[in-house]
């Protein structure tokens, strides 16, 4: 394996026993190159075609007060493959924060757990005293790759190619984006939205496939809110409005802290996708939280929402973890208990009903991406450890039968968010279903100090990996990823370059 390394970034990290910060959380700061991964099983399927990013966590400074998991700086890691073969880069974000502390040469901000005023320079996002670390979310619109923070930030840019730093999108509003925009790649719209400490409280917007800001308006909310996700149908784009938001009282004095509100409903604001505020369509539910949707469509008088409704979001502390057991808690599934959920909103009535699709604890699922806003049969949710945020199987849910296929990994192992590929139309008589595919991970091995790029059946998770690629390093663990195909990109490519012919 040829690696190409390149220049250190600058740190200031010490040797710790943070649980967030050690074993598969263990910061990465190195940037490589690779030009050919080494196969170690099995065969790269033939008819993959497209680019796989993941955005992790990594703490680059000593933190300036306690650690969150999520307070860590944005690398992306990129696996391309094509014809049978892949190839690998990875690239810290260069948001200006991460530059500010680079030029510094220590932490300039707290994190997500210190108190108001830790941070040495004025912060960022709906918190208001956060770094814009853009290493949340990771999406690509019109050929570009976009970095996202969960609390709001800038929107920073890469080529998804060859991971080179674009800056910060120029259309991200004073507010900034919520992590978790959507793209719908038949109109070549991306839809987003904020949300803040001040009235009105959340904005929703449109970027079209120029990369123009061409829809932004109000959703007034009866006041600060932390949504996290949204979805989006042909129609409507699906925002919310849930009862675990920050404590009134406590805000007042600059504290932020979340809290579950007794008595306050769970509420989803629909709205036209170039709607205005009047247009909204306000519906109501049971009271929980939802980190991330699955999907929602459109069905005669309904719209369905498909994601992973907490029983409970206000989770009792890990105790057993001690000075951690608060954070433990917060960032694990089985406290919170997440199920794969449906909620169904009548356009005509008014009326929302529910229904649970699955008794188990998994989060971060992932469908057929031929199958956004379309009736979908199929989930691929992970698993996790219990008491750690650390993703260790998979399940396949069918939705219409309620059949589930599990794959557990080995004891020490865990994956990364993964990605359906749906197989193209000359590989096989099994194409045309929509469980026809495969997945693609990343996995970080405890028990040899390595990480590897691993494929499995879609259709068959339960044999595991049919391949894995040794990568040059054991990467840290993070949040979210997503999958390109270079048909896109070139489609993408080639709408770019007739825009500045016709200029």
């Amino acid at each position: 394996m040829q690696i190409t390394r390149h220049p250190p970034v600058k740190t200031s990290l010490e040797p710790s026993n943070h649980p967030y910060l050690t074993g598969p959380w263990t910061p990465l700061h190195e940037e490589v190159d690779v030009a050919e991964l080494r196969v170690i099983e099995g065969a790269i399927p033939a008819d993959i075609d497209g680019i796989y990013l993941r955005n992790t966590e990594n703490q680059v400074h000593q933190p300036l007060g306690r650690h969150h998991p999520f307070d860590g700086d944005a690398m992306i890691h990129q696996v391309n493959i094509s014809g049978g073969k892949a190839s690998y880069r990875n690239r810290f974000v260069r948001t200006h924060c991460f530059e500010a502390e680079q030029i510094a040469g220590r932490s300039l901000w707290g994190g997500l757990m210190d108190p108001w005023g830790t941070s040495v320079r004025p912060g960022f996002g709906a918190h208001g005293g956060l770094k814009d670390t853009g290493s949340t979310d990771i999406i690509v619109h019109a050929g570009t790759a976009y970095a996202t923070l969960y609390q709001c930030g800038e929107a920073w840019m890469l080529d998804p190619v060859t991971l080179a730093s674009r800056g910060k999108a120029p259309w991200v509003p004073l507010d900034g984006i919520s992590a978790h925009p959507k793209v719908d790649e038949a109109t070549g719209e991306l839809m987003f939205f904020n949300y803040s400490k001040h009235a009105p409280f959340m904005h929703y917007g449109v970027v079209d496939r120029e990369g123009r800001l061409v829809h932004y308006v109000p959703v007034p909310l009866p006041g600060p809110r932390l949504p996290h996700d949204m979805a989006i149908t042909p129609n409507w784009s699906i925002l919310n409005d849930m009862p675990l938001y920050w404590d009134e009282e406590l805000l007042g004095r600059n504290i932020h802290a979340a809290r579950i509100h007794d008595g306050v409903p769970t509420r989803f604001a629909l709205i036209p996708r170039h709607g205005q505020p009047q247009d909204i369509r306000w519906f109501e539910a049971e009271p929980t939280y939802v980190l991330h949707w699955t999907n929602a469509y459109e069905e005669g008088d309904e719209v369905i929402l498909e994601g992973y409704h907490q029983a409970k979001p206000m989770p009792d502390p890990l105790e057993e973890m001690g000075r951690y057991s608060h954070m433990m808690a917060y960032v694990d599934e089985h406290s919170f208990q997440s199920r794969l959920h449906r909620w169904r909103f009548n356009l005509r009535t008014g009326e929302t009903r529910e229904e649970r699709l699955t008794d188990r604890i998994v989060e971060f699922g992932m469908i057929n991406p031929a199958y956004a806003m379309r009736k979908s049969r199929y989930v691929w949710s992970t698993t996790t450890r219990p008491g750690w945020f650390l993703f260790n199987g998979y399940v396949r849910h069918d939705t219409q039968t309620g059949e589930e296929q599990v794959y557990r990994l080995p004891e020490g192992v865990y994956a990364s968010e993964s990605p359906m590929i749906p197989k193209k139309p000359s590989s096989s008589e099994a194409v045309g279903r929509e469980d026809s595919g495969y997945l693609v991970t990343f996995l970080i091995d405890e028990n040899t100090g390595t990480s590897q790029c691993a494929i499995l059946d879609a259709a068959d998770i339960a044999k595991g990996p049919i391949c894995r690629l040794a990568l040059p390093h054991k990467i840290c663990s993070g949040t979210h990823s997503v999958w390109v195909e270079h048909d896109q990109l070139r489609a993408d490519a080639a709408f770019n370059a007739s825009r500045f012919v016709a200029a």
